[in-house]
């Protein structure tokens, strides 16, 4: 469980952003933000060289802090806390000893959409690319649809370099977000959660 571990891609994940980027580019993205950490980062520099485009990084797209589960595996956290990553992954309010819960991740990135709107007032249809992490993803998205917090959940696990696709209707910084597209794959993924 790696958190905010900074960690690089294996081959496996270069190969995989390779293939993420070259599928991305047909949509002709303006702009690429990410997380500061080194598998997204990496991810988001893939699809930069693709098009020609700089990636700017904004630390507050980093992956779900995990506290004291961060390192561990799900199996050490199964032995140290029976029942508690059910309950983590059920319970968008709940997060780990020490760690963020969705929603407090969800407060932490929602800024990060509003200035890119107010700064981009005149976004067209080509896609600003955010490159982040499952848990961030998710939590976003979720607060982004304005779903109930008991609904959270409904938004699974998303495989590595997957995307997700919303869409803005209406003006200024709040627009009504519209999901076009979750866990979309260059390739087949098998290591959804």
């Amino acid at each position: 469980m790696q958190g905010q571990l900074d960690t690089d891609l294996s081959d496996l994940g270069r190969s995989q952003a390779k293939s993420a980027a070259q599928a991305l580019a047909d949509k002709r993205p303006f702009a690429i933000v990410s997380s500061d950490l080194r598998r997204a980062h990496d991810t988001a520099l893939a699809l930069g060289d693709h098009v020609g485009l700089p990636v700017e990084t904004d630390t507050r797209l980093r992956e779900t802090h995990l506290g004291d589960w961060q390192g561990l595996t799900h199996t050490d956290v199964d032995e140290i806390s029976p029942g508690a990553r059910a309950l983590w992954r059920t319970d968008a309010e709940w997060g780990p000893p020490q760690g963020e819960s969705r929603t407090d991740v969800a407060a932490r990135s929602l800024p990060v959409v509003q200035e890119l709107l107010a700064r981009h007032e005149n976004w067209g249809s080509d896609p600003l690319v955010l490159v982040a992490h499952g848990g961030l993803i998710a939590a976003l998205t979720a607060r982004l649809l304005d779903l109930p917090v008991d609904r959270w959940p409904v938004l699974g696990g998303l495989g590595n370099t997957s995307w997700v696709q919303l869409s803005g209707h209406g003006e200024g910084t709040e627009p009504v977000w519209r999901l076009d597209v979750w866990n979309a794959s260059a390739n087949v993924a098998g290591d959804i959660l």
